[in-house]
């Protein structure tokens, strides 16, 4: 049964529990100019992953993200998780008070733009935030979200000009 940890950042060579890597994704892959960095810091005490950068609406962009794919596919075989026995997702966060996105992307979906999102905002003190997948919504699709074939999660600065400042001290699932 596998454990409800994604990843708890305490890994020193930045694996997750799951035995993937975050990455940095901005809308530079589409033509856009948002910049971003990606690093392991101590925020207030506690290891995290930040995510920080400037989120520009030029060229059809307005995105910067931290991604982690839930599988490796020479482990699982498909490249997927299977989350249905949970209720949805929880993340500890903490930044200056702004709205981010949690998006979801299983195997159903192939445009890079759809996804299943969640809203959630920040404060500057930690906080533990449970993000239901009842509360996710699909994006550019009419595919329901299937839990069986959940593939990648990202947390995403997007849609305004602004510039984004968030520390991720552990995302797990949850219920």
């Amino acid at each position: 049964m596998p454990s409800p940890i994604i990843d708890d950042l305490s890994d020193p060579a930045g694996l997750s529990a799951l035995g993937t890597r975050w990455q940095l994704v901005t809308d530079q892959v589409m033509g856009g100019v948002s910049r971003g960095t990606l690093t392991r810091e101590t925020v207030a005490g506690r290891p995290a992953l930040v995510m920080g950068g400037d989120v520009r609406l030029e060229n059809n962009g307005g995105f910067i993200q931290m991604a982690l794919d839930l599988a490796r596919p020479q482990v699982s075989g498909s490249g997927t998780l299977d989350a249905r026995r949970w209720q949805g997702l929880e993340i500890d966060a903490c930044g200056p008070r702004q709205s981010y996105s949690l998006h979801l992307r299983t195997t159903d979906l192939d445009r890079p733009w759809q996804s299943y999102r969640r809203e959630f905002s920040v404060q500057p003190e930690w906080q533990s935030l449970r993000l239901a997948f009842a509360d996710f919504v699909p994006h550019r699709t009419g595919v329901s979200l299937n839990l069986e074939h959940l593939r990648r999660l990202g947390i995403v600065a997007i849609g305004r000009a602004f510039t984004a400042n968030l520390a991720l001290g552990g995302v797990r699932f949850y219920g």
